[in-house]
Protein backbone atom coordinates (compact mmCIF):
# COMPACT_ATOMS: atom_id res chain seq x y z
CA UNK A 1 0.00 0.00 0.00
CA UNK A 2 1.26 3.74 -0.61
CA UNK A 3 1.96 5.91 2.21
CA UNK A 4 -0.81 8.50 0.96
CA UNK A 5 -3.22 5.29 1.18
CA UNK A 6 -1.97 4.10 4.68
CA UNK A 7 -2.77 7.34 5.82
CA UNK A 8 -5.81 7.93 4.30
CA UNK A 9 -7.29 4.58 6.06
CA UNK A 10 -5.70 5.71 9.11
CA UNK A 11 -7.59 9.39 8.80
CA UNK A 12 -10.06 9.12 10.99
CA UNK A 13 -8.76 6.80 13.61
CA UNK A 14 -6.05 9.52 14.28
CA UNK A 15 -8.37 12.68 14.12
CA UNK A 16 -11.00 10.40 16.86
CA UNK A 17 -7.53 9.39 18.71
CA UNK A 18 -7.37 13.80 19.24
CA UNK A 19 -4.05 15.21 16.97
CA UNK A 20 -5.00 18.07 15.04
CA UNK A 21 -6.10 17.23 11.50
CA UNK A 22 -3.76 19.68 9.56
CA UNK A 23 -0.69 18.65 11.65
CA UNK A 24 -1.87 15.22 10.57
CA UNK A 25 -2.06 16.15 6.81
CA UNK A 26 1.52 17.76 6.78
CA UNK A 27 3.23 14.89 8.77
CA UNK A 28 1.54 12.41 6.53
CA UNK A 29 2.36 14.28 3.48
CA UNK A 30 5.78 14.57 3.49
CA UNK A 31 5.84 10.72 3.77
CA UNK A 32 7.45 8.92 0.70
CA UNK A 33 6.71 4.96 2.06
CA UNK A 34 4.41 3.18 5.06
CA UNK A 35 8.43 2.67 5.91
CA UNK A 36 8.48 6.25 7.23
CA UNK A 37 5.46 6.71 9.06
CA UNK A 38 7.10 5.18 12.43
CA UNK A 39 9.91 7.49 12.26
CA UNK A 40 7.48 10.60 11.07
CA UNK A 41 5.12 10.24 13.84
CA UNK A 42 7.83 10.15 16.70
CA UNK A 43 9.23 13.12 15.34
CA UNK A 44 6.26 14.88 15.80
CA UNK A 45 6.01 13.99 19.21
CA UNK A 46 9.20 15.00 20.07
CA UNK A 47 8.30 18.38 18.32
CA UNK A 48 5.24 18.69 21.17
CA UNK A 49 8.21 17.59 23.58
CA UNK A 50 9.67 20.16 22.93
CA UNK A 51 7.02 22.77 22.93
CA UNK A 52 6.19 21.33 26.27
CA UNK A 53 9.50 22.31 27.41
CA UNK A 54 9.49 25.72 26.27
CA UNK A 55 6.10 26.54 27.07
CA UNK A 56 5.01 29.36 29.32
CA UNK A 57 2.81 28.01 31.29
CA UNK A 58 2.25 24.34 33.28
CA UNK A 59 -0.66 24.31 31.05
CA UNK A 60 0.75 24.28 27.97
CA UNK A 61 3.00 22.13 28.72
CA UNK A 62 1.00 19.89 30.24
CA UNK A 63 -1.34 20.14 26.76
CA UNK A 64 1.73 19.50 24.92
CA UNK A 65 2.83 16.46 26.77
CA UNK A 66 -0.81 14.91 25.73
CA UNK A 67 -0.28 15.48 22.15
CA UNK A 68 3.48 14.12 22.38
CA UNK A 69 1.62 10.84 23.72
CA UNK A 70 -0.69 10.53 20.85
CA UNK A 71 1.57 11.21 17.98
CA UNK A 72 3.91 8.63 19.68
CA UNK A 73 1.53 5.96 19.80
CA UNK A 74 0.31 6.62 16.49
CA UNK A 75 3.83 5.66 15.21
CA UNK A 76 3.33 2.27 15.92
CA UNK A 77 0.16 1.82 13.82
CA UNK A 78 2.64 1.17 10.81
CA UNK A 79 5.38 -1.70 10.75
CA UNK A 80 7.87 -0.16 12.46
CA UNK A 81 10.99 -1.38 13.99
CA UNK A 82 11.50 0.68 17.03
CA UNK A 83 7.49 0.58 17.95
CA UNK A 84 8.83 -0.60 21.10
CA UNK A 85 10.33 2.92 22.02
CA UNK A 86 7.27 4.48 20.43
CA UNK A 87 4.95 2.85 23.14
CA UNK A 88 7.26 3.75 25.73
CA UNK A 89 7.62 7.40 25.20
CA UNK A 90 3.95 7.28 24.80
CA UNK A 91 3.72 6.24 28.23
CA UNK A 92 6.18 8.51 29.64
CA UNK A 93 4.53 11.86 27.72
CA UNK A 94 0.84 10.47 29.37
CA UNK A 95 2.48 10.28 33.12
CA UNK A 96 4.59 13.44 32.45
CA UNK A 97 1.17 15.13 31.08
CA UNK A 98 -0.49 13.80 33.72
CA UNK A 99 1.50 14.85 36.76
CA UNK A 100 1.29 18.34 35.61
CA UNK A 101 -2.48 18.82 34.29
CA UNK A 102 -4.16 16.53 37.22
CA UNK A 103 -1.74 15.53 40.32
CA UNK A 104 -4.07 13.67 41.49
CA UNK A 105 -3.98 10.83 38.71
CA UNK A 106 -2.36 7.55 40.05
CA UNK A 107 -0.64 5.19 38.20
CA UNK A 108 -1.99 1.85 38.74
CA UNK A 109 0.05 -1.89 37.84
CA UNK A 110 -0.12 -5.10 38.64
CA UNK A 111 0.54 -8.80 36.81
CA UNK A 112 -0.31 -8.30 33.10
CA UNK A 113 -1.72 -4.26 33.42
CA UNK A 114 -0.77 -0.91 33.74
CA UNK A 115 -2.40 2.46 33.71
CA UNK A 116 -3.73 5.72 34.86
CA UNK A 117 -6.78 6.14 37.44
CA UNK A 118 -7.85 9.63 36.94
CA UNK A 119 -11.13 11.45 38.04
CA UNK A 120 -12.61 12.29 41.55
CA UNK A 121 -11.85 9.65 44.92
CA UNK A 122 -15.44 9.52 46.18
CA UNK A 123 -16.70 8.95 42.20
CA UNK A 124 -19.80 6.87 42.31
CA UNK A 125 -18.67 4.60 39.84
CA UNK A 126 -15.22 3.53 38.16
CA UNK A 127 -14.94 2.72 34.38
CA UNK A 128 -12.09 0.38 33.25
CA UNK A 129 -11.24 1.31 29.34
CA UNK A 130 -9.92 -1.87 27.22
CA UNK A 131 -7.85 -0.89 24.18
CA UNK A 132 -7.68 -3.76 21.52
CA UNK A 133 -5.05 -5.38 18.73
CA UNK A 134 -2.78 -2.25 18.58
CA UNK A 135 -4.33 0.86 20.37
CA UNK A 136 -3.52 1.54 23.26
CA UNK A 137 -4.29 4.04 26.48
CA UNK A 138 -3.02 6.88 25.17
CA UNK A 139 -5.62 6.40 22.41
CA UNK A 140 -8.33 6.88 24.10
CA UNK A 141 -8.21 10.08 25.90
CA UNK A 142 -11.25 11.67 23.86
CA UNK A 143 -13.38 9.05 25.80
CA UNK A 144 -11.59 9.32 28.95
CA UNK A 145 -12.34 13.20 29.30
CA UNK A 146 -16.37 12.24 28.21
CA UNK A 147 -16.17 9.61 30.93
CA UNK A 148 -14.73 12.04 33.59
CA UNK A 149 -16.92 14.74 32.63
CA UNK A 150 -20.33 12.97 33.95
CA UNK A 151 -18.11 12.57 37.07
CA UNK A 152 -16.87 9.35 36.95
CA UNK A 153 -13.16 7.87 37.74
CA UNK A 154 -11.90 6.49 34.92
CA UNK A 155 -9.07 3.88 34.26
CA UNK A 156 -7.23 3.60 31.24
CA UNK A 157 -5.14 0.77 30.45
CA UNK A 158 -2.72 -0.88 28.83
CA UNK A 159 -2.90 -5.03 29.31
CA UNK A 160 -1.10 -8.26 28.10
CA UNK A 161 0.10 -7.21 24.59
CA UNK A 162 -1.08 -4.32 24.27
CA UNK A 163 0.32 -0.63 24.52
CA UNK A 164 3.65 -0.15 26.58
CA UNK A 165 3.18 -3.96 27.39
CA UNK A 166 3.57 -4.72 23.89
CA UNK A 167 7.35 -5.80 23.75
CA UNK A 168 7.29 -7.86 26.85
CA UNK A 169 3.78 -9.41 27.01
CA UNK A 170 1.30 -11.51 24.65
CA UNK A 171 -2.08 -11.60 24.45
CA UNK A 172 -3.84 -13.75 26.90
CA UNK A 173 -7.26 -15.43 26.33
CA UNK A 174 -8.28 -15.28 29.75
CA UNK A 175 -8.34 -11.99 29.99
CA UNK A 176 -11.08 -11.51 32.78
CA UNK A 177 -8.38 -12.43 35.22
CA UNK A 178 -6.67 -9.44 33.70
CA UNK A 179 -10.12 -7.00 34.65
CA UNK A 180 -10.25 -9.11 37.82
CA UNK A 181 -6.88 -7.96 38.96
CA UNK A 182 -7.43 -4.79 37.95
CA UNK A 183 -10.57 -4.23 40.15
CA UNK A 184 -8.44 -5.87 42.81
CA UNK A 185 -5.97 -3.15 42.77
CA UNK A 186 -8.49 -0.52 42.38
CA UNK A 187 -10.09 -1.03 45.27
CA UNK A 188 -13.82 -0.84 44.59
CA UNK A 189 -16.66 -3.10 44.84
CA UNK A 190 -17.48 -3.05 40.97
CA UNK A 191 -16.18 -1.36 37.94
CA UNK A 192 -17.77 -0.65 34.39
CA UNK A 193 -15.76 -1.83 31.39
CA UNK A 194 -15.55 -0.54 28.03
CA UNK A 195 -13.27 -2.18 24.89
CA UNK A 196 -12.18 -0.63 21.53
CA UNK A 197 -11.84 -2.92 19.00
CA UNK A 198 -10.75 -6.18 20.10
CA UNK A 199 -11.00 -4.68 23.11
CA UNK A 200 -14.51 -5.42 22.89
CA UNK A 201 -14.05 -8.85 22.53
CA UNK A 202 -11.72 -8.62 26.24
CA UNK A 203 -14.50 -6.56 27.49
CA UNK A 204 -17.52 -8.77 26.82
CA UNK A 205 -15.92 -11.78 27.84
CA UNK A 206 -14.66 -9.82 31.54
CA UNK A 207 -18.52 -9.15 31.36
CA UNK A 208 -19.34 -12.55 31.07
CA UNK A 209 -16.97 -14.18 33.44
CA UNK A 210 -16.21 -11.93 36.27
CA UNK A 211 -18.95 -10.82 38.46
CA UNK A 212 -17.60 -7.39 39.65
CA UNK A 213 -18.50 -5.71 36.09
CA UNK A 214 -22.18 -3.66 36.53
CA UNK A 215 -21.69 -2.12 32.78
CA UNK A 216 -19.85 -2.91 29.68
CA UNK A 217 -19.61 -1.49 26.46
CA UNK A 218 -18.19 -2.72 23.38
CA UNK A 219 -16.91 -0.13 20.30
CA UNK A 220 -16.26 -2.05 17.32
CA UNK A 221 -15.89 -5.08 18.46
CA UNK A 222 -15.99 -8.56 17.31
CA UNK A 223 -18.02 -10.78 18.32
CA UNK A 224 -16.38 -13.84 16.61
CA UNK A 225 -12.94 -13.90 14.38
CA UNK A 226 -12.17 -16.55 11.37
CA UNK A 227 -8.74 -16.94 10.50
CA UNK A 228 -8.91 -17.99 7.38
CA UNK A 229 -11.20 -14.98 6.67
CA UNK A 230 -8.93 -12.42 8.01
CA UNK A 231 -6.74 -10.11 6.11
CA UNK A 232 -2.89 -11.07 5.86
CA UNK A 233 -2.23 -7.70 7.59
CA UNK A 234 -4.27 -8.16 10.57
CA UNK A 235 -3.28 -12.16 10.75
CA UNK A 236 0.27 -10.63 11.00
CA UNK A 237 -0.73 -8.01 13.18
CA UNK A 238 -2.22 -11.17 15.49
CA UNK A 239 0.75 -13.22 15.70
CA UNK A 240 3.19 -10.12 16.29
CA UNK A 241 0.57 -9.48 19.59
CA UNK A 242 0.17 -13.16 20.26
CA UNK A 243 3.26 -14.68 20.12
CA UNK A 244 3.52 -16.20 16.58
CA UNK A 245 1.26 -17.38 13.98
CA UNK A 246 0.33 -20.62 16.11
CA UNK A 247 -0.44 -18.91 18.58
CA UNK A 248 -2.26 -16.67 16.69
CA UNK A 249 -4.23 -18.99 15.25
CA UNK A 250 -5.55 -20.36 18.71
CA UNK A 251 -6.45 -17.32 20.11
CA UNK A 252 -8.52 -16.12 17.23
CA UNK A 253 -10.15 -19.71 17.83
CA UNK A 254 -11.54 -18.33 21.16
CA UNK A 255 -12.78 -15.18 20.35
CA UNK A 256 -16.53 -16.35 19.99
CA UNK A 257 -18.75 -14.71 22.52
CA UNK A 258 -21.78 -17.02 21.57
CA UNK A 259 -22.18 -18.79 24.55
CA UNK A 260 -20.56 -16.19 26.78
CA UNK A 261 -22.77 -13.12 25.60
CA UNK A 262 -26.09 -14.94 27.44
CA UNK A 263 -24.29 -15.06 30.34
CA UNK A 264 -23.78 -10.71 30.73
CA UNK A 265 -26.01 -9.76 32.89
CA UNK A 266 -24.88 -6.07 33.77
CA UNK A 267 -25.97 -3.25 31.40
CA UNK A 268 -24.70 -3.74 27.55
CA UNK A 269 -24.03 -0.94 25.11
CA UNK A 270 -22.65 -2.55 21.71
CA UNK A 271 -21.48 0.56 19.07
CA UNK A 272 -21.11 -0.59 15.65
CA UNK A 273 -20.44 1.60 11.89
CA UNK A 274 -22.47 0.31 9.23
CA UNK A 275 -18.98 0.74 7.11
CA UNK A 276 -16.92 -0.98 9.56
CA UNK A 277 -17.03 -4.39 7.30
CA UNK A 278 -13.35 -5.95 7.75
CA UNK A 279 -13.40 -10.03 6.04
CA UNK A 280 -13.38 -12.74 9.28
CA UNK A 281 -14.46 -10.08 11.67
CA UNK A 282 -18.62 -10.60 12.88
CA UNK A 283 -19.92 -6.81 14.18
CA UNK A 284 -21.45 -7.00 17.75
CA UNK A 285 -25.19 -7.42 16.61
CA UNK A 286 -25.58 -10.52 17.60
CA UNK A 287 -23.93 -10.00 21.47
CA UNK A 288 -26.71 -7.04 22.10
CA UNK A 289 -29.28 -9.69 20.85
CA UNK A 290 -28.04 -12.30 23.25
CA UNK A 291 -26.89 -10.82 26.27
CA UNK A 292 -30.07 -9.89 28.77
CA UNK A 293 -29.51 -6.36 28.77
CA UNK A 294 -27.97 -5.73 25.62
CA UNK A 295 -28.88 -2.33 23.49
CA UNK A 296 -27.19 -2.62 19.77
CA UNK A 297 -26.10 1.40 18.71
CA UNK A 298 -25.69 1.05 14.58
CA UNK A 299 -24.04 4.03 13.08
CA UNK A 300 -24.57 3.45 9.41
CA UNK A 301 -21.78 5.87 7.91
CA UNK A 302 -19.56 5.08 11.09
CA UNK A 303 -16.26 3.43 10.42
CA UNK A 304 -13.69 1.15 12.10
CA UNK A 305 -13.85 3.16 15.62
CA UNK A 306 -16.29 5.61 14.51
CA UNK A 307 -13.87 8.38 14.32
CA UNK A 308 -16.03 9.86 11.81
CA UNK A 309 -19.09 9.69 13.96
CA UNK A 310 -17.57 10.10 17.51
CA UNK A 311 -20.83 12.82 18.09
CA UNK A 312 -23.38 9.72 16.95
CA UNK A 313 -22.37 7.49 20.01
CA UNK A 314 -19.88 8.81 22.72
CA UNK A 315 -22.38 11.20 24.66
CA UNK A 316 -24.51 7.95 24.50
CA UNK A 317 -21.88 6.26 25.71
CA UNK A 318 -20.85 8.24 28.78
CA UNK A 319 -24.64 8.71 29.44
CA UNK A 320 -24.33 4.55 29.31
CA UNK A 321 -22.01 4.52 32.05
CA UNK A 322 -23.54 7.40 34.24
CA UNK A 323 -26.64 6.06 34.24
CA UNK A 324 -25.78 2.33 34.97
CA UNK A 325 -22.95 3.64 37.67
CA UNK A 326 -25.18 6.01 39.48
CA UNK A 327 -23.49 9.48 38.70
CA UNK A 328 -26.48 10.38 37.77
CA UNK A 329 -26.78 14.14 35.13
CA UNK A 330 -23.75 16.32 35.24
CA UNK A 331 -24.85 19.46 36.77
CA UNK A 332 -23.63 20.76 33.22
CA UNK A 333 -24.91 18.78 31.10
CA UNK A 334 -27.96 20.43 29.72
CA UNK A 335 -26.41 24.19 29.73
CA UNK A 336 -23.39 23.78 28.56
Amino acid sequence: MSAAGFAADQWTRAVGAGVDPHEYRYVTGGLGSVADWGPAFVRAGHGHLRRAQDAGSSRSAGEHLLTAARWFHLATLAPYAEAHRAAAEADRALGRALAVLEPGARQVSGEGFTGWLRGPSDAPGTVVVVPGLNSAKEEFLDLVSVLLARGLAVFAMDGPGQGVLAATTTFVPDYERVVGRVVDALGVPHVGLVGLSLGGYFAARAAALEPRVAAAATVSGPFRLDWAELPRPIRELIAGRAGGTDAARRFVHQVDLTDLAPRITAPLLVVDGGRDVIPGVTDGEPLARLAPHGTHLSVPHGDHLLGNARSDWLPRLGDHFAHALGAGEHPCQNVC
